[in-house]
């Protein structure tokens, strides 16, 4: 059976008993504050645990991708080592929602492993939690497992909690033999072991309690079921093989890596760990770049990075010197890409970005190097211990792989102080996970949270900007009311026509009118299943069950509308002008205008913005329909549909179509033909970070306003330059080419007039202890100047000499040293220089024969120069 087929049977399995089969939710969980990236099935189903939000299902089932690299949850060494660790895995389950409880539990899963499955009951136990009696028995008395293959395991093993406080309960694991040929072959071997042999297949959590503050356990009202199950471990068990690697779902990945390399897996053992490290990071680079997760310095970027740089360290010990990784992720996609769909356009964008990093990599592995022998080789004896600052230093700074480090210093026979390097990489990680965490969203009221989880919003406002409705809610000053009568208020409605915030989009505003007041709405949200109307009572009274008439502001959706719409038209422009790899990352869309921010690797030319101008501007000028449907997620994906990174969607999707030239899921408000939109005006586009660009701009009237006022400037300019707009460019070219050359002339005039200055401090030599000794203080000259003139005189007296200049420009003041060859054994230009700026508040530094120096206060300029004296005395 293979891996993809247990995944398909798993799925089809529980939704034959009435579950509904949920997409797996992205790797970058924007709702939870507390996680780096998805590691758990039920990530996406935390706020149902915990009562914040209600879904229109009791029952889910799911195939969820998981990295888990960081936090508590780090496997990232382990990795290639080992048989079972992962940085990327899936995790199988099946879920209850206050529906069915332990005696379904225990028996779809003993159901599931036995006759779907066919793995042997005679080679599987279980453990339960001590104290729970109940699951021990359905275990012997509806399974009919012998007691002696029920064990009963204390809190660490069996029982799981979501945190220190919330719902928790006792868990029940299936576990299988694998036999005496597996695992550690000790004779005493048992399930204590931490070997391979009694292996963990599956473990149901049943949620049943609440642990308050004080630790005191209160029943649930309604107790939940939250089961998870590896894909590639019981792959492995059905497939009887003793390591996920050798699976199907991994095993293809390593044979291609290993036909890139020309070795052989299997024939050595140093190659087979670097086969298995690249195929596991493979799979984790290629999913979080498709989720959006680009490698940076910080936060989710900077995990990616260390994964995909090892899994470049690991190609490299395999001799591959040239790029690879990007064809191997390439591989990835097309062998996964029929159950996660939405990796098939991704393909450009992962592939450019890895080669980029490899790139990247290629020149901080020779960088890295260079820098080994700067500061180690050349300072430290062999056989002393490198200190752990240090080696954090090559990783951070330089990104050098620390187990590539540490092959070459023991080698050259160094001893490393790791005890010190984890200290400081457990303070940077937990500098990257506060950087990496938080969605953005604006926070929410616990009351407002209430709310969203009881009551459901249905959205009427595509087609019509005034609909009535009834009110469900009154909130004011954070606490719930049936009526409110002037003042702030939030208002949750049946239906509405009100646009919540999201997706990129802002919010509506406008008008509701009340039977006995009116409401003036000034922002939309949403809040779980309802939506949240925000705004004043502009007079008289709201109360529950009011008929509320809706008016959305209609100037500002229909400016809204272009801004949206735009969008996916800028979107696709981009890819055909820049290439396929182009991918919305992220946008925001308002009334007055729009920002897109995309993948791509530099700047645009201007060539190229014309180029999409003109192609944003003709798909306008065919006023082409912009169509709207709904579809299954798949089937949208299928028929050429962009899902954009890190949104979650829903079997059922909304298809947005620029007929004939894009489509795009997307729950947003657009026009209903190109035509509506005008003109779309490209403001600016620039760098935000590593492989992101921004492009802001404007549509409609706003747009035809910014061009007025630049066709005003321009007259402006044309006017007092005296010159026609068409040659209004020569003009300045030739402005600035004018100032560059009186710049040089000025620059010319100071170092000639430095010169000079050097030739008259010829005359000021004082001897001091032997040494003569040249101080002369040149105010307005700038440090290179004043570089040159203590070379000028350092050349000219050639012996025996030490030479100080010194100059305040701009409020601070400057120092340059000089000591001849001959002196520097006693004397030290960098060392001389320290002392000497220390004077005026200051510090430099540099060579033996040469060094500079800042100082700050420009008052003790004449007493730092005194100081050389007595330096040299």
């Amino acid at each position: 059976m293979k891996g993809s087929e247990i995944r398909a049977a798993f799925l089809k399995y529980f939704e034959e008993r009435e579950h509904t089969v949920v997409g797996s939710s992205s790797l970058v969980p924007h709702d939870d504050p507390s996680l780096l990236f998805a590691n758990a099935g039920m990530n996406q189903f935390k706020d149902i645990f915990l009562g914040r939000v209600a879904r229109p299902y009791l029952r889910a089932t799911s195939s969820q991708k998981v990295v888990r690299a960081g936090g508590k949850h780090n496997d990232l060494e382990n990795v290639g080592r080992t048989s079972r660790h992962h940085t990327f895995f899936e995790m199988l389950g099946n879920f209850s929602f206050g529906d069915y409880f332990k005696k379904d539990a225990i028996t779809y899963a003993w159901d599931f492993l036995t006759n779907v499955l066919g793995l042997p009951a005679d080679k599987m136990f279980v453990s339960v939690y001590k104290d729970d009696d109940e699951a021990f028995e359905l275990w012997r008395d509806l399974i009919g497992l012998d007691e002696s293959k029920i064990i009963r395991k204390g809190e660490k093993d069996n029982f799981w909690q979501m945190g220190d406080t919330g719902p928790c309960g006792p868990c029940s694991e299936i576990h299988i033999d694998q036999g005496v040929g597996t695992g550690c072959g000790s004779p005493d071997c048992s399930p204590d072991c931490d070997c391979d042999r009694h292996l963990e297949l599956w473990n149901l959590v049943f949620m049943q309690y609440n642990r308050d503050a004080s630790g005191t356990l209160q029943p649930l009202p309604m107790p939940s079921i939250d089961t998870g199950m590896g894909l590639e471990r019981v792959t492995s068990v059905v497939q009887q093989v003793t390591s996920n690697y050798d699976t199907d779902l991994l095993l293809p990945i390593i044979d291609y890596t290993a036909k890139l390399a020309h070795v052989t897996y299997g024939e050595n053992d140093s190659h087979d760990v670097s086969l298995r490290v690249i195929a596991d990071h493979a799979r984790s680079t290629t999913f979080l770049i498709s989720d959006g997760v680009l490698p940076s310095n910080e936060g989710r970027g900077y995990v990616l990075r260390r994964i995909m740089r090892r899994a470049m360290r690991h190609g490299n010990n395999l001799g591959m010197d040239s790029a690879f990784f990007h064809r191997v992720c390439t591989f990835v996609i097309e062998f996964m890409k029929d159950h996660y769909v939405e990796l098939a356009d991704k393909s450009a964008f992962v592939d450019k970005v890895v080669l980029a990093e490899e790139g990247a990599f290629s020149r901080t592995l020779n960088t890295g190097l260079r820098i080994i022998d700067e500061e180690i080789f050349k300072v430290i004896p062999k056989g002393k211990t490198i200190p752990g600052e240090t080696i954090f230093k090559l990783y951070d700074t330089y990104g050098f792989p620390v187990d590539l480090l540490t092959d070459i210093l023991e080698d050259a026979g160094y001893k490393m102080d790791m005890d010190e390097y984890n200290k400081y990489m457990a303070v940077q990680q937990e500098k990257a996970k506060k950087a990496g965490l938080g969605s953005g969203a604006r926070a929410t009221s616990d009351v407002i949270t209430r709310i969203g989880s009881i009551n459901k919003t249905e959205f009427m406002g595509y087609d019509s900007l005034v609909v009535k409705g009834s009110v469900l809610s009154v909130v004011q000053n954070d606490e719930v009311h049936p009526t409110a009568e002037g003042g702030d208020v939030e208002v949750v409605t049946d239906i509405t026509s009100f646009y919540p915030e999201g997706g990129g989009q802002s919010g509506d505003t406008g008008v509701i009118a009340f039977p006995h007041g009116t409401m003036q709405v000034e922002r939309t949200y949403r809040a779980g299943n309802a939506i949240v109307h925000k705004g004043k009572m502009m007079y008289g009274r709201v109360g529950l069950n009011d008929i509320a008439t809706m008016q959305v502001d209609e100037h500002p959706r229909m400016a809204t509308e272009k801004n949206h719409t735009a969008t996916h038209i800028l979107h696709k422009a981009l890819q055909m002008v820049l290439g396929e790899h182009v991918r919305q990352a992220g946008s925001q869309v308002s009334p007055d205008g729009f920002r897109f921010d995309f993948t791509h690797f530099a700047p645009l030319a201007q060539s190229e913005i014309d180029e999409v101008t003109r192609i944003m501007h003709a798909v306008i000028a065919e006023a082409r329909p912009v169509v709207k449907t709904f579809k299954t997620q798949e089937e949208a994906i299928r028929e050429g549909a962009t899902a954009l990174f890190g949104e979650k969607y829903g079997n059922i999707v909304r298809v947005v179509e620029v007929k004939g030239f894009s489509k795009e899921l997307c729950g947003g408000c657009h026009v209903h033909n190109t035509s509506d939109i005008d003109v779309i005006v490209i403001v600016s586009e620039t760098g935000i970070a590593s492989g992101v660009r921004r492009i802001e701009g404007l549509t409609g009237t706003t747009a035809v306003k910014y061009l007025i006022s630049r066709s005003s400037i321009m007259t402006d300019l044309t006017t007092h330059l005296h010159v026609q707009p068409t040659e209004l460019m020569n003009v300045i070219t030739s402005m600035q080419t004018q100032m560059k050359e009186m710049e040089r002339e000025l620059k010319s005039m100071h170092s000639k007039a430095a010169a000079t200055q050097a030739l008259e401090a010829l005359n000021n030599i004082k001897e001091v202890n032997g040494v003569q000794v040249v101080a002369v203080r040149l105010d307005g000259t700038a440090m290179e100047d004043l570089r040159n003139v203590v070379d000028d005189i350092a050349n000219n007296i050639k012996t025996n000499a030490v030479i100080l200049a010194a100059s305040v420009l701009d409020d601070k003041v400057n120092f340059a040293c000089r000591v001849t060859p001959d002196l520097t054994k006693r004397f030290k230009a960098g060392a001389l220089i320290k002392e000497v700026a220390k004077v005026a508040g200051g510090s430099g530094g540099g060579r033996d024969d040469s060094a500079q120096a800042g100082g700050k206060d420009i008052a003790k300029a004449d007493a730092a120069i005194q100081k050389i004296y007595e330096l040299v005395s």
